[in-house]
């Protein structure tokens, strides 16, 4: 167990949730609707007012949209009061824009706290992630074996055959290699469309009956699920991903030098951690914003505390106020 922050005061764990209410709240009123920008722009300007009502000096060191040039909380911008302890904050306002503009499963809002330089730095580039739940030896997966070997060895320590594990991958073109060595295997795979923030935590709870999950996708989402990795305990390991010249500079802008580290929890999310996510669109972790009549609105969050281990499951109602 980490040791406790004297900096994330435990009135943060719930103002947490306070945020990602705000963000799944805003977000979800443009569910179904087709605009992913619009969805994206209402999630993030709800998330920075919600921070700059909290008394301390925060600085986004993961922010969102970079990639897709959409609105964004971008590296390095100042949130809160400026008064009190310093924050490092990662976040996505809305991991999954696509998802919302088309009502699928697994929205959030969601976000990491530590305190400063507790958080990786990532360029917002894609990230080889292999993730799977706590109890394992350390060194018994690894981004350097194949999938075989990885799903090989799971399986032994399982007590079980290749052919029991449940990998979750995003459903990407990219990935039709390792889907086909998965299938190879006889393993079954859940593919995901968007979300892998909620696919990573998957694998830490046993009634997902996710054993694994493989692939790359975007580096912020890894920083954000090995924070709540190291909250809730499992392994996490990622590998920066170049495409070209422009994404290598954006690395070195942010001091990453070893283009082919291999990153452990330990590197992503170094002492104690904060996080929060709040369900917008119904999915396997939480349930979305609901709306009922008279103007009130339900959310459902998870906040977790990586000193602590406490996971807290929090649903909220909101009455419309005039």
């Amino acid at each position: 167990m980490v040791k406790a922050s004297k900096a994330l005061d435990r009135v943060l764990v719930l103002e947490m949730v306070r945020v990602t209410e705000a963000a799944a709240i805003a977000a979800s009123t443009l569910v179904g609707r087709g605009d992913e920008k619009a969805a994206d722009a209402a999630a993030v300007e709800a998330m920075r007012a919600a921070f700059n009502e909290l008394e301390f000096d925060g600085t986004v060191v993961i922010g969102e949209g970079e990639r897709d040039e959409a609105p964004m909380l971008f590296i390095g911008e100042k949130v809160g009061t400026g008064r009190g302890p310093k924050i490092d904050i990662a976040l996505d306002p809305l991991e999954g824009t696509t998802i919302t503009a088309k009502n699928g499963p697994n929205a959030l809002a969601v976000l990491a706290i530590a305190e400063e330089g507790g958080l990786l730095n990532a360029p917002d580039v894609y990230m080889d992630k292999l993730a799977i739940g706590p109890g394992y030896a350390a060194d018994l997966v690894s981004l350097d074996k194949t999938p075989t070997q990885n799903i090989t060895a799971l399986a032994a320590a399982k007590g079980v055959e290749p052919s029991e594990i449940i990998a979750c991958v995003l459903d990407r073109p990219r990935h039709e290699k390792l889907i086909a060595e998965l299938r190879a295997l006889g393993c079954g795979i859940m593919l995901i469309p968007d979300g892998d923030v909620a696919g990573v935590i998957a694998v830490t709870d046993p009634d997902t009956t996710i054993d694994i999950y493989l692939g790359s996708g975007g580096a912020p989402e890894g920083v954000l699920a090995a924070a709540a990795l190291a909250c809730v305990g499992g392994q996490f390991q990622g590998r920066l991903l170049f495409r070209n010249d422009d994404e290598r500079a954006r690395a070195a802008k942010w001091g990453v030098t070893d283009l082919d580290r291999i990153y452990h929890l330990p590197d992503l999310v170094r002492g104690d951690a904060i996080f929060a996510a709040t369900g917008v669109t119904d999915g396997s972790l939480l349930a979305g914003v609901k709306r009922k009549k008279g103007g009130v609105m339900t959310t459902e969050s998870v906040v977790m505390r990586a000193s602590s281990g406490t996971v807290r499951w929090v649903k909220g109602e909101h009455h419309k106020t005039t």
